[in-house]
């Protein structure tokens, strides 16, 4: 059963409350009674793990940071120019060669 954190706007209390999903949702508040006991937004409490899932997904330090570098172009090796120096790829369609993979 998820946990659900529900806050009062009339008197700030705040409750983490274990609920079905199918429970209907609380609006009388605890501590003073109004009808103003809201749920609120808040994040996930679980990580995905196991095969099928990226090792990098929830991990910091330099295996994130190495992950958000951005990917360097492989070398054309079939499409050499005279000079042994590597020729352009051709801009792809609507890029107008202003785009990074040129």
């Amino acid at each position: 059963m998820p946990i659900y954190a529900y806050r009062c706007s009339a008197c700030g209390h705040a409750k983490d409350v274990l609920q079905k999903i199918a429970d209907p949702v609380l609006t009388t508040c605890p501590a003073c009674g109004a009808e103003t006991f809201q749920k609120q937004l808040t994040a996930a409490g679980f990580q995905l793990k196991g095969s099928g899932w990226y090792a990098t997904d929830f991990k910091g330090g330099s295996a994130a940071a190495a992950s958000s570098e951005p990917a360097k172009p492989a070398e054309a090796k079939s499409g050499e120019a005279k000079g042994g120096e590597a020729a352009a790829p051709a801009p792809a369609a609507g890029c107008g060669g202003s785009c990074a993979c040129h």
